[in-house]
């Protein structure tokens, strides 16, 4: 069957884009890809012992975390206003999707801050992809998206968000006490600021590729439609939600 995905990319800037690192891809997910990553939940995004995220969308039946994860993916497909979008990118290791990476923002014109958020299927976990993702995320935002800050939070018992930012280079936040399935609990903030990403270590420079950039920029009013000029088909990295608790 012929693919759709062009058409989409048409109507659609966002379903174009793509983050590129070696073995590692960044883009929106289709349907059958979907379908794919709500499998994944439904067999283990966490153990039974922890609780990562302010929702507890991985609770319940298989078929009711499947449906979830649908559910919630098309919704964020669909954020694509320029005072209010999502980019719930799916994370393909050698084209299989293996999790989520989402870069988010309000109001991007006027603060040039947004957020991150992540999660990978339990068996993906503990090889660094996580860490390579989150890498990805915030090159797409400062050098493709002219971020001035990327903000992330972790509940302070979900140690593999918090080490991901600690080992990134993020600023400290603060932190504040929220709810979380009728309990309270310490959510740790995390902040990433232009400095901060121009300054970070060689080891952190990886050559990170982006395409689809122009269309995208263009759809969340970041360039006018005369200034986003035509697209390169790769772009090399410079030398200059519910989600936001994964790692």
């Amino acid at each position: 069957m012929q693919s759709i995905r062009p058409d989409l990319e048409a109507v659609i800037p966002t379903f174009g884009l793509r983050v590129r690192w070696d073995d590692l891809e960044l883009r929106l997910a289709d349907d059958p890809e979907l379908l794919a990553l709500a499998a994944l939940a439904a067999d283990g995004v966490h153990g039974p012992d922890i609780s990562p995220f302010s929702r507890p969308w991985t609770q319940g039946t298989r078929e009711e975390v499947r449906r979830s994860v649908v559910a919630r993916q098309w919704i964020r497909r669909g954020r694509i206003a320029v005072d209010d979008w999502s980019l719930a990118l799916g994370v393909f290791r050698d084209g299989e999707i293996i999790g989520t990476q989402a870069v988010s923002a309000k109001d991007f014109q006027v603060t040039r801050s947004g957020h991150t958020g992540s999660w990978l299927g339990l068996r993906h976990q503990g090889q660094g992809i996580g860490t390579r993702a989150r890498l990805m995320a915030l090159h797409l935002a400062f050098e493709g998206l002219d971020a001035a800050e990327m903000l992330s939070e972790a509940f302070e018992d979900n140690p593999a968000s918090n080490a991901v930012s600690r080992r990134l280079g993020y600023a400290t936040n603060g932190s504040r006490v929220t709810a979380r399935e009728g309990n309270s609990v310490v959510e740790k903030g995390y902040r990433m600021t232009r400095e901060l990403w121009d300054a970070r270590p060689d080891n952190l420079r990886p050559e990170i590729m982006l395409e689809g950039l122009s269309p995208v920029r263009t759809l969340f009013g970041i360039d006018r439609p005369d200034q986003s000029g035509s697209d390169a088909a790769l772009l090399p990295v410079t030398e200059r939600e519910d989600e936001h608790h994964g790692a």
